[in-house]
């Protein structure tokens, strides 16, 4: 028999730039708010596509949650909802309808195939620390113990370079609210 284990948080960054990706994160933030409970969301922010010049700007948020789920069970959470989306993988840095990146599960440390938690690149990548500010400012990494908010305080970016397009819960379900 499994053991279930007690909950802790979840932080998961959502993206998409291909078919109507506003209404993509809308989509997977409504699912994600009947899989997890106590379910917040950041802003959602533009931001310019990391991988081909060619690209959309792509629309970007973080969902936290708890969950009594395993980190491998969060990862397929998260695998579902992006093939529910048409998440299509032909090149690395290809357009997505949706991207879900399992950023942390609790203060858990994971190193499997597939699966390191924390996500190893959150910190050095702004369209993750600026909509993480929204929910979890003061979260810690747990490899490093710093705050997400002095991760924060290290970068530099402005408004024009990551707008933002909703506030701050927005894509959350009415009835969640």
């Amino acid at each position: 028999m499994k053991e279930v284990s007690s909950p802790r948080d979840v932080l998961l960054a959502l993206g998409a730039n291909l078919d109507r990706p506003l209404e993509r994160l809308r989509e997977a933030v409504a699912r994600l708010a009947t899989e997890l409970d106590e379910v917040r969301v950041s802003a959602v922010y533009r931001t310019p596509s990391e991988g081909s010049a060619d690209q959309a700007d792509y629309l970007n948020a973080v969902v936290r949650g708890r969950t009594s789920r395993t980190p491998r069970e969060v990862l397929e959470l998260a695998q579902r909802l992006e093939a529910e989306q048409g998440r299509a993988r032909p090149y690395p840095g290809a357009p997505r309808t949706l991207d879900v990146d399992v950023l942390f599960v609790g203060d858990l440390r994971v190193d499997e195939p597939g699966l390191s938690i924390p996500h190893p690149r959150w910190a050095s990548r702004d369209f993750v620390v600026v909509p993480l500010l929204d929910v979890a400012p003061e979260w810690l990494d747990p490899v490093t113990g710093v705050a997400v908010a002095d991760v924060a305080r290290t970068r530099s970016w402005d408004d024009r370079r990551f707008p933002r397009v909703e506030r701050p819960g927005a894509l959350l379900p009415l009835e969640v609210i």
